[in-house]
């Protein structure tokens, strides 16, 4: 297997947009990840975390939403390795056409400050021309990512128009 920096290496050499993304994958880490962008992220490129645009859920997790630029790259990876310790990240499938590039896989995060551990799916779509990422939208069990903060409160859940059918979701549940 190849070394993070052996895979910028192939990356730069062949531009092949499935060995461009592999790289970037490979070094996402808070000390890699300036790096990585610098090399195979386009200037202009954007960037989708979770949702296209969402206020609320962008107060817990910051990089949510649509930006544009090689600097959203860098602030998001490197505040997913602040905000989480990363236990474990496994791609498990990784198909290219033209320009395209899927990856999908898991992830075990823990929380930094308030412990909780979470296991979710995790699925990316990205466009790659002449050896650059353009376009990355990278999307994951969000519930679980923003519940890891969760230290306290309860949401009553209303989903039938009968009433007596909600239900509460608290840290406990």
């Amino acid at each position: 297997m190849q070394t993070p920096q052996q895979a910028i290496e192939t990356a730069l050499n062949s531009k092949a947009p499935k060995d461009v993304v592999l790289a970037f994958l490979m070094n996402t880490s808070k000390e890699l990840v300036a790096y990585a962008a610098e090399k195979l992220v386009a200037a202009d490129a954007d960037y989708v975390s979770l949702n296209f645009s969402n206020p609320e859920l962008k107060q817990i997790e910051p990089w949510a939403g649509t930006s544009k630029g090689r600097e959203v790259y860098i602030y998001t990876f490197s505040n997913v390795g602040t905000y989480w310790n990363i236990d474990d990240f496994q791609i498990t499938d990784l198909i290219s056409e033209n320009e395209t590039v899927a990856v999908f896989g898991q992830f075990t995060y823990t929380s930094v400050v308030a412990q909780q551990t979470f296991t979710s799916p995790f699925s990316i779509k990205a466009m790659v021309k002449n050896g650059l990422i353009t376009y990355f939208q990278f999307m994951e069990d969000t519930y679980a990512s923003a519940a890891s903060f969760r230290v306290a409160g309860e949401w009553i859940i209303q989903q039938d128009a009968d009433s007596t059918k909600n239900f509460s979701v608290s840290e406990n549940s």
